[in-house]
């Protein structure tokens, strides 16, 4: 039967040999209930057969019965160790014992030999290290792929020349919870990544030993463990383990079990991709919520951070994570006042587990997470975690935790760096706009807003756009009798007057010397002219110290509102017409223009 049909039908059966390419068979042993199945192969040379990682003691005695099938067990003359591990080398001892040949070999890498000799077997050794890595047999050549460090120093591959199989040891191994020979699509990908993620060193190794075992022209894979891939999966097969990260025994302490490191992983990898494409802090905590969700079922997050700009600023759903300024409860605050532990650098001794009383009176536990700054020496933000549920798991509370900590602060960092630079962005704008002496906005910005008010009017036919235009009355002769120090104080409060009475759609003006103009949109002549006299009457109360004291200063005003169609410069030109009636009838009053 072809390896197509035995793939298509999966019609082999695994109590005997089975012939995956020309004069080669899988002569393994499945043992029930082991994810970590491992497998034999027979290249069938005559009395130079070879042996592909021979077994432990658990199975060799049916993979003898297998060799028997095929050939006499005492036509093998070599036996390939791939690596060291009693799964592949524990029936070396067995085999010794049963060899009628002087001139069988174990075939190996030197770093590998230094540790079977530790069997105690007399067997002579045929090095690939010696031998330029290839093999040559009857009817093909053997080529040895060095693959150092996945997973072990010496470990290496074998290639056959004729079936284009690589013999891959480790690399490509899965876990796999039902037995299957041969890998039956993509989904096997996911039982590799565990195996590889926590046995492989670093995907700097991973990337390497891929690279050289990927110059093969291979039609087939065959794993020490796992299952089989045939040729039309090998392209995805590297590339999915391209993309792996490697080494998670390093990552998360006081446990080795694969699947954990694993899921641990895979959190990381979704709170870095939150990291990496969120800018908004409401949109990073809205994710990052829902990957916590997948460890601890949670209510809510919450955030407590200290700005020594403006205050303690709190980030919740409630204010749609935007921030606002807050009097934090007492026991946060007591978190903030509190010197770092001594134990600091620990993540798991930054947090507490506290009761609260939900709205409906129900207690519920919450996680308080302290983030501290060593250098500074201070806390820098506390984060409110509320629990669903009374019960949860500790430790994958704690592993949160250990996950979470460290892109929170990150997090809140990067938001409040933004904060800052968005308040130096804002001061700049405000500059660019505002006349420093008054604080009114300048020509520059009348022109480009009150445009688009303009724009906006023609639009909506509804829309009124008034225009109120104030000139102080006899300023030369204030800058002349007390100086222009004195002339600046009096611009400050007439402009300060103006700032109190104007309402936040108003858009102020300082048109230059001592005139300002205000627009304003929705206001009907009536309130228009309301709004003018009682800014009049404001400024002419205004009371001076030394040495105006005594004084009155006046402003006359002018208004109009806006025709439809009409141009800014024709609108500000019948505003100030209004305004040169005013003065001219006496100054300190208001005149409106038709």
């Amino acid at each position: 039967m072809s390896l197509s049909e035995i793939h298509i039908h999966d019609s082999y059966h695994t109590d005997h040999a089975i012939q995956i390419a020309p004069r080669v068979w899988w002569v393994g042993h499945v043992q029930e209930n082991d994810p970590f199945q491992c497998h034999v192969y027979l290249i069938e040379q005559g009395d130079q057969s070879v042996l592909i990682d021979p077994g432990s003691t658990l199975t060799f005695t049916n993979t003898l019965e297998k060799i028997e099938e095929i050939t006499p067990f005492s036509s093998i003359k070599y036996f390939i160790c791939q690596h060291q591990d009693p799964d592949i080398t524990g029936a070396m001892p067995l085999i010794e014992k049963m060899l009628t040949r002087d001139d069988a070999v174990i075939v190996t890498h030197w770093r590998t030999k230094m540790i079977i000799k530790h069997y105690g077997m007399q067997m002579p050794y045929w090095l690939l290290d010696d031998h330029d890595w290839r093999l040559p047999l009857e009817d093909r050549v053997l080529e040895f792929c060095f693959t150092p460090y996945a997973h072990f120093p010496g470990a290496f591959t074998t290639f056959d020349t004729a079936s284009q199989i690589m013999f891959s040891s480790d690399i490509f191994g899965g876990l796999t919870e039902e037995f299957s020979l041969f890998a039956k699509g993509e989904s096997y990908l996911e039982c590799m990544k565990p195996f590889h993620q926590h046995y492989m060193p670093s995907n700097d190794i991973l990337q390497y030993v891929l690279h050289e075992i990927e110059k093969y022209p291979m039609k087939m894979i065959a794993p020490q463990h796992g299952s089989i891939i045939p040729q039309h999966l090998i392209r995805f097969m590297i590339n999915g383990l391209k993309s792996l990260d490697c080494g998670l025994y390093l990552l998360l302490r006081g446990t080795t079990d694969f699947r954990k490191l694993s899921a641990f992983n895979d959190t990381l990898k979704s709170i870095t991709k939150t990291m990496t494409i969120y800018r908004d802090f409401k949109q990073i905590a809205l994710q990052l919520l829902t990957i916590i969700r997948c460890e601890v079922a949670t209510d809510s997050l919450e955030f407590y951070v200290q700005d020594i700009n403006q205050g303690m600023i709190y980030l919740a759903a409630s204010n749609q994570y935007r921030g606002k300024l807050v009097t934090p409860p007492a026991y946060v605050q007591a978190v903030f006042d509190s010197p770092p532990p001594a134990t600091a650098d620990n993540p798991g001794s930054q947090f507490q587990i506290m009761d609260h009383t939900d709205r409906t009176g129900v207690i519920k536990k919450a996680v308080m997470i302290a983030l501290y700054l060593p250098e500074k020496g201070h806390v820098q933000a506390v984060i409110l975690l509320h629990l669903a549920d009374y019960h949860f798991d500790s430790e994958k509370l704690g592993r949160m935790v250990e996950q979470m900590r460290l892109p929170l602060q990150v997090a809140i960092e990067r938001e409040m760096i933004y904060r800052d630079m968005d308040r130096e962005r804002d001061k700049i704008y405000q500059r660019a706009i505002r006349d420093p002496l008054t604080g009114l906005f300048t020509r520059i910005y009348m022109t480009d807003f009150v445009h688009k008010m303009i724009e906006q009017q023609d639009r909506q036919q509804e829309l009124m756009l008034a225009g109120v235009m104030i000139d102080i009355d006899h300023f030369k002769l204030i800058n002349d009798t007390w100086g222009h120090n004195q002339g600046d104080i009096v611009l400050r409060e007439v402009s300060r007057c103006v700032l109190d009475h104007c309402r936040a759609a108003d858009i102020p003006v300082r048109l230059g010397g001592e005139e300002f103009i205000i627009f304003s949109q929705n206001s009907d002549i009536a309130n228009s002219l309301r709004f003018a006299e009682r800014l009049r009457a404001l400024i002419a109360g205004l009371t001076w110290a030394e040495p105006m004291h005594g004084k009155q200063i006046s402003a006359s005003f002018g208004v109009a509102h806006r025709r439809k169609g009409e141009g800014l410069s024709d609108f500000i030109e019948r505003i100030d017409s209004a305004l040169y009636r005013a003065k001219e009838s006496g100054r300190n009053r208001v005149c409106y223009q038709e």
